[in-house]
């Protein structure tokens, strides 16, 4: 019994200090740590303009198979951002007014490459001569870029060279 009155005293005295083996990380540059705000980001808008350009160099070599999957990447990952800063903006409203600008800043810049990856792959389909895939892709312009847009107007105007629309636009 005696024995075990003694053992909070060897504990105390032979002790467990933890403190002693603890190790005490130093962040030095927060940006080293945020791994999406680095240039090489996997989920981010440079990413979409990578997938775009290197589209482009397919085309130019006449890969056009590789050239479509590219495009479709960057239309995937484009539709994947709009979505999360969409949500994100909805989100923090009235919460903290700074979230939702960024967010819609962010999605906007999301939105005009999405209809840059769209033009591109629409224009692909028209050249391998599969004008009913590009349909969809150039009303999805329109629908997000507006009618009076430069986008808008290019992809309407490319809906009438196909036979799709006959009236033209005045905007």
């Amino acid at each position: 019994m005696k024995f075990l009155k003694l053992i909070p005293i060897f504990i105390i005295f032979f002790g467990n200090f933890p403190y002693k083996t603890e190790v005490h990380a130093e962040i030095n540059s927060p940006t080293k740590y945020r791994v999406l705000s680095n240039s090489n980001k996997k989920l981010s808008i440079s990413n979409v303009e990578y997938f775009l350009k290197e589209g482009d160099r397919y085309i130019e070599n006449e890969d056009f198979e590789k050239a479509k999957d590219s495009y479709l990447n960057a239309r995937k990952l484009a539709k994947q951002l709009a979505s999360f800063y969409s949500d994100l903006n909805s989100s923090f409203k009235g919460i903290d007014a700074r979230i939702p600008n960024e967010m819609q800043r962010k999605g906007k810049q999301t939105l005009q490459v999405l209809a840059e990856s769209n033009e591109r792959l629409a224009s692909l389909y028209i050249k391998t001569e599969k004008p009913e895939v590009a349909v969809p892709l150039l009303v999805e312009i329109i629908r997000i870029m507006s009618p009076n847009s430069p986008e808008g107007k290019k992809a309407y105007q490319s809906l009438i060279q196909l036979g799709f629309a006959e009236t033209k636009f005045r905007g």
